[in-house]
C-alpha cells in the first residue's frame, strides 16, 4: 500500500506523553511526598548524568538516519522508507528509548521516585497508544519486509 494519506495514525506526539507522565510525577510527589534523600547523594547524580548522556547518544543516530533517509519524524505523516540498518538494528524504536533514558536520568537529578514509579506506566502508554499502532501501520505500508525485520530486531532493546 503507497497512500501518501496513510499513517500510523498517532496524533499525540510521543515526547508530550514522556513530558504529560514526567509532570503528573511531579504532582503526586507534591500530594504523596516520598523521601529524597537518596537523591542528594552523589552517586544519585551520576546514575542521572549517564542515564541522560545515554539517552543523548542513543537518540542522535536515530535522529541522523531519520534526516539522512528524508524519513519524517511526524506520527501523522506517511513514512518514506522503513529504518533498519545503524541503531534501529538493535532497537525498532531508539528514539523512545532515548526518551525512556532521559526520563530517568532527569528523575535522578530532580530527585523524584514517582517519575521511576511511573515508568511501567510510560512505557505502557508508548507501547499501547504509539508502538503498536506504528507497527500496524509499518506492516500495511512496508509489508513482508517490515515482517523480516520484525522477526530479527526487538521492541525496545
Amino acid at each position: 500500500m503507497n497512500n501518501n494519506k496513510d499513517h500510523a495514525g498517532v496524533y499525540l506526539p510521543p515526547p508530550l506523553i514522556y513530558i504529560a507522565i514526567f509532570l503528573l510525577a511531579i504532582l503526586i510527589q507534591n500530594l504523596v511526598p516520598l523521601n529524597k534523600d537518596f537523591f542528594y547523594s552523589s552517586g544519585a547524580t551520576t546514575i542521572g548524568l549517564m542515564l541522560m548522556l545515554a539517552g543523548v547518544v542513543f537518540n542522535f543516530p536515530a535522529l541522523r538516519q531519520f534526516v539522512k533517509s528524508k524519513n519524517t519524524l511526524v506520527t501523522v505523516k506517511p513514512a518514506h522508507s522503513l529504518q533498519t540498518t545503524g541503531i534501529y538494528s538493535v532497537s525498532r524504536n531508539p528514539m523512545y528509548v532515548s526518551l525512556l533514558l532521559f526520563y530517568a536520568g532527569l528523575s535522578f537529578l530532580i530527585g523524584n521516585w514517582w517519575n521511576l514509579i511511573l515508568s511501567p506506566l510510560l512505557v505502557w502508554v508508548v507501547q499501547s497508544y504509539v508502538i503498536k499502532r506504528e507497527e500496524k501501520y509499518l506492516e500495511r505500508r512496508f509489508g513482508q519486509a517490515y515482517l523480516d525485520y520484525k522477526s530479527k530486531v526487538r521492541r525496545w532493546i
